[in-house]
């Protein structure tokens, strides 16, 4: 079984959830406030699985060169590059933002070539190209949201998304090097959550802001899909992507949890009744065609 694939699969329909969920409660809450959120009780869910899979609540025993890793992915990747990506959610909207985050399989390939010397062969190579630009093809269509025609906001919400897109690229390459030697998936999750979660609440704490965060989950729908996200998000979704990570070439796994704007397409039809026009439906099946290659 290919289960780095099948992971990362797993993962990019994660991830197209958490977009939703994300977008709804940025947009009552705020970004800041749903950041800090999810990353809170993903913790709690998995202290919770780490407890039955592993045995302890907290893994022991981690060699500080993890730590070390695992901190730098955690900064890189769940407070700095979720936070631009979640700002991008908010003011460009989740499919457009995923566009720029596109860009991540291109560099993880490259970057799992020089730094691991991950070949790719080049059928791998056109199906990484056919995936990336079905994706792209999706999520340059004609964008309706009328908060696009403030061009200062669109600009910013590009900025926030490359940003978002650079640092699952470094999270992605650190978080490779923390997983040597089989450590188990589920532990470096917790770990990268748990630092996560003490940053952003330690810096809102000195802001003053922890009060209000509380406080905004007052908002009984926001807080509904603050869970949801935390759930398919921080907790499954990551787990998956570092399991991912562990068992796939960076470029490849990388490829596959680049898909959520494709697989949007089926979630917002079946669940906003939004319509599927000939590009989308287009963009999907040469994407589907770049995974399929992968999966030969």
């Amino acid at each position: 079984m290919m289960w780095g694939e099948v992971a990362a699969l797993a993962t990019a329909v994660c991830w197209s959830f958490t977009a939703i969920f994300i977008s709804y409660s940025g947009r009552r809450v705020g970004s800041e406030v749903v950041n800090r959120s999810r990353l809170l009780l993903a913790c709690l869910f998995l202290l919770v699985a780490h407890r039955a899979l592993e045995g302890a609540f907290f893994p022991t025993g981690v060699e500080p060169f993890r730590w070390g890793w695992l901190a730098v992915s955690s900064v890189l990747g769940l407070v700095l590059g979720d936070a631009f990506l979640f700002r991008a959610y908010v003011l460009i909207g989740p499919r457009l933002a995923m566009l720029l985050m596109a860009t991540v399989p291109i560099f993880s390939a490259l970057f799992g070539w020089l730094l691991f010397g991950e070949a790719v062969t080049n059928l791998e190579l056109i199906g990484i190209t056919l995936a990336v630009a079905g994706v792209g093809w999706v999520v340059t269509e004609g964008q309706t949201d009328p908060r696009l025609a403030d061009r200062r906001v669109y600009r910013r919400g590009l900025l926030f998304g490359l940003l978002g897109a650079l640092g699952q690229v470094a999270n992605l390459v650190t978080a490779r090097y923390a997983l040597v030697d089989d450590f188990p998936a589920l532990s470096a999750t917790l770990i990268r959550i748990a630092i996560g979660a003490g940053i952003v609440w330690g810096v809102a704490a000195l802001r003053g802001q922890a009060g209000h965060t509380v406080r905004q989950w007052g908002d009984r729908r926001a807080l509904r899909a603050i869970v949801a996200a935390s759930f398919v998000g921080p907790f499954l979704g990551i787990w998956l992507s570092l399991i991912a990570v562990q068992n796939a070439r960076l470029g490849i796994a990388s490829t596959l949890m680049a898909l959520p704007p494709v697989i949007l397409i089926p979630v917002e039809y079946a669940l906003f009744r939004q319509r599927v026009s000939p590009r989308g439906l287009a963009g999907t099946v040469i994407a589907l065609g770049g995974v399929a290659l992968l999966f030969w």
